[in-house]
């Protein structure tokens, strides 16, 4: 009922920068968070960043000050700006999104497909 689309993933060396965007299109009646979420292979998948609705970022602490979340509510569409990118961010990144598509159901989590992050020289 909801698709996600992701992009932007790829190989990038140390320092590099990445551009990650999502794009949500399906029965949406409201979006409510949208965010990133990446798991490295053997880890447990971990929150990146997110936003609300409102604006409202939550980042984590190894990502703060390198990488920037925003959406476009207009178009159903977050990016992730990872910028001084480490080895230790390579991962798979995961859109993931809170949207309310039945009223009567309440809100649901949506996922994207999940995109390559590599980081290396």
């Amino acid at each position: 009922q909801v698709q996600l689309v992701e992009s932007g993933g790829g190989l990038v060396q140390p320092g590099g920068s990445l551009r990650l965007s999502c794009a949500a299109s399906g029965r949406i009646r409201i979006m409510n968070n949208m965010g990133w979420y990446r798991q490295a292979p053997g880890k447990a998948r971990e929150l990146v960043a997110a936003q609300t609705r409102g604006g409202t970022t939550n980042y984590a602490d190894a990502v703060k000050g390198r990488f920037t979340i925003s959406r476009d509510n207009a178009k159903n569409t977050v990016y992730l700006q990872m910028n001084s990118l480490k080895p230790e961010d390579t991962a798979v990144y995961y859109c993931y999104v809170n949207v309310i598509i039945n009223p009567i159901n309440g809100p649901v989590d949506q996922w994207g497909q999940g995109t390559q992050v590599t980081v290396s020289s």
